[in-house]
């Protein structure tokens, strides 16, 4: 099948074709043509899969210039929302719409005026109900709504500020939900939201015939002198070090760079700014070694990494799959090196009893332990009375705070 067979527009035929796109992606071959018919759909795919032209398509076709917002694209995180923007922007680029990208971490003010002129808006589900509160967002003319990594907003807790968002906008309008797996909380709001969904699945691009995964038995105290040791003698290109908490990210990173092992972070505590400059850092190949929580297993689009590294073994196995799915991509080898300590070993019980992988176990390595530096956390914070009508903000603040 080629993009030509889907009856788009010569315009975004053109568009796609300068992107570089030669043959449309499993996903775009199932859900672009019952997207463009004005159906709705649920589309079940893994990040990367190419999930963003599918709805783009619809959005470049149907949005018009100066009539206000037509199209919403809810996303997990203020990383995604940047990607799938500037996407959007690619993919619309001879139309000239105004697209822009809203989230919490930046001062509101500004987007509030941004907001008047633009005609399709990328949002993290939070801000987007701050704008709503204010009345500095007006959702009437929407036609077009897209949950993109639908099951990754449930999990992170943004359940009531999906559905307050749907209810502001009009009944009639076209349901597109995207998620790398259909949970039933995606069924119910498909049920309770969309009209005769037709749901689509994408196989995973990751290739299992490609991805070696291994694990090495160690104690916690030689933890990090392991993973320095890995990181000078594995043969890797792009590498991503995967912990469980922000404070484990922060000393990782720290003593990588002790021990002359060039790493940059990324978490929710970091600046905006700071975590946009660190994906471009990333991705242009200028920094080897990026070391994240699970905000950076979903949805990010990284592409030419070769080793992914689990320090800390994660609590949900739906977050290890993610996480593994960023290397062994579009016909390349990959490796993943689980690193674990008796604390990881309940974890990874649980990954193996819900997935059949094949996880080779490493004979141990004669290395010598390195020099660490400590990290210590900052307490700058005040305290202030708390009462019961702030309660829901408060939950809503501490659900951005992991992410």
């Amino acid at each position: 099948m080629k993009f030509e067979d889907f009856k788009l527009s010569n315009e975004l035929l053109r568009n796609i074709k300068e992107i570089g796109y030669e043959e449309p992606t499993d996903i775009q071959s199932r859900s672009i043509p019952l997207i463009i018919e004005g159906k709705d759909v649920i589309g079940e795919s893994a990040t990367g899969s190419g999930k963003t032209l599918a709805f783009g398509a619809i959005i470049a076709e149907k949005v018009i210039p100066n009539q206000g917002i037509q199209a919403l694209v809810i996303t997990p995180t203020r990383e995604l929302a940047n990607q799938v923007k500037d996407s959007l922007k690619l993919i619309s680029k001879h139309k000239n719409l105004n697209i822009t990208a809203i989230y919490g971490g930046v001062a509101i003010e500004p987007q509030m005026n941004i907001l008047r002129r633009a005609e399709v808006v990328v949002s993290t589900p939070g801000r987007l109900c701050d704008h709503l509160q204010r009345n500095t967002v007006n959702l009437s003319k929407v036609n077009i709504l897209v949950l993109d990594e639908a099951d990754r907003m449930f999990e992170m807790g943004f359940i009531e500020d999906i559905e307050t968002i749907i209810k502001s906008c009009p009944r009639e309008r076209q349901n597109l939900f995207f998620s790398a797996t259909i949970s039933d909380n995606i069924r119910k709001l498909a049920r309770k939201y969309m009209n005769d969904p037709v749901k689509v699945s994408a196989n995973n691009i990751v290739d299992p015939e490609k991805l070696k995964q291994v694990y090495y038995n160690i104690t916690r105290g030689m933890k990090l002198s392991l993973l320095v040791y890995l990181l000078e003698h594995e043969k890797a290109g792009l590498v991503m070090v995967f912990c469980n908490t922000r404070r484990n990210v922060d000393f990782i990173v720290k003593n990588l760079q002790h021990n002359k092992v060039k790493a940059i972070a990324i978490h929710g505590g970091l600046s905006q700014n700071k975590r946009n400059n660190t994906i471009e850092l990333f991705n242009d190949a200028k920094v080897q070694v990026l070391v994240c929580t699970d905000v950076a297993s979903r949805g990010l689009h990284i592409d030419n990494v070769s080793h992914v590294y689990n320090y800390d073994i994660p609590k949900n196995p739906k977050d290890y799959v993610h996480r593994i799915g960023r290397t062994a991509r579009a016909g390349e080898e990959g490796k993943v090196i689980n690193i674990l300590s008796e604390e990881d070993h309940p974890n990874m019980s649980a990954i193996l009893k819900e997935y059949t992988f094949k996880i080779e176990k490493m004979e141990k390595v004669m290395i010598e332990r390195v020099n660490t530096i400590r990290i210590e956390e900052q307490r700058n914070f005040r305290r202030v009375p708390f009462h019961n009508k702030f309660k829901r903000g408060f939950s809503r603040q501490r659900q951005y705070s992991r992410h």
